[in-house]
């Protein structure tokens, strides 16, 4: 699969506007500031194809990218710190939830920050992932702002926290350095079946 062959497609803000003819669909969901964007930059190996904010909360739709023709890239919107309104939040939340209900996934990715443990909207995340039985992996980004000491032990609290089973790999990741690429791309690649 090509991955420099991306173009946005639409920015859905309802299930009537989620793309009728159906590809393999990866979604990326993770808190408003913890590199989703650039994590679809690194795996696209585009500089700002997705766009990276300022401010936590740009993405407020769920936005389709195709690739290569073979599938989406679904960005959902970030939670958690976001500027918005309580209101804006549970639209959001609201789509989300029909976004997941429509059965849609072929792979989730959850991207969580590597430096903390995760917080309770991660561990929502994942519980939904889990529920709606597709498959998906963690990807515990900014993995180069770790010391080495802290590797293995942040991934064992990330697993726990999350109360992942342990057929769901978590990636070590870094979109500044690029480590963690071919481990996730491997899982898409799978996915989409190429």
């Amino acid at each position: 699969m090509n991955f420099q062959q991306a173009e946005f497609v639409i920015s859905a803000a309802s299930p009537a506007d989620f793309p009728k003819n159906r590809l393999p669909e990866i979604a990326f969901a993770g808190k408003s500031n913890v590199g989703k964007s650039s994590v679809i930059n690194r795996v696209l190996q585009r500089k700002n194809f997705a766009r990276v904010g300022d401010t936590p909360g740009k993405t407020i739709h769920v936005n389709y990218f195709c690739i290569d023709r073979k599938c989406y890239f679904v960005d959902l919107p970030g939670y958690g710190y976001a500027k918005v309104s309580q209101k804006e939040k549970e639209r959001w939340g609201k789509l989300m939830e029909d976004y997941f209900a429509a059965q849609r996934i072929d792979l989730g990715v959850l991207i969580v920050d590597y430096r903390h443990p995760p917080t309770n909207n991660d561990v929502t995340m994942a519980q939904w992932f889990l529920d709606s039985g597709c498959p998906f992996v963690v990807v515990a980004n900014k993995q180069d702002k770790l010391k080495k000491s802290d590797l293995v032990p942040n991934l064992e609290i990330i697993r726990r926290d999350l109360e992942l089973p342990e057929t769901c790999p978590i990636i070590p990741f870094s979109a500044e350095k690029g480590m963690g690429r071919e481990d996730l791309v491997r899982h898409i690649l799978a996915a989409v079946k190429e």
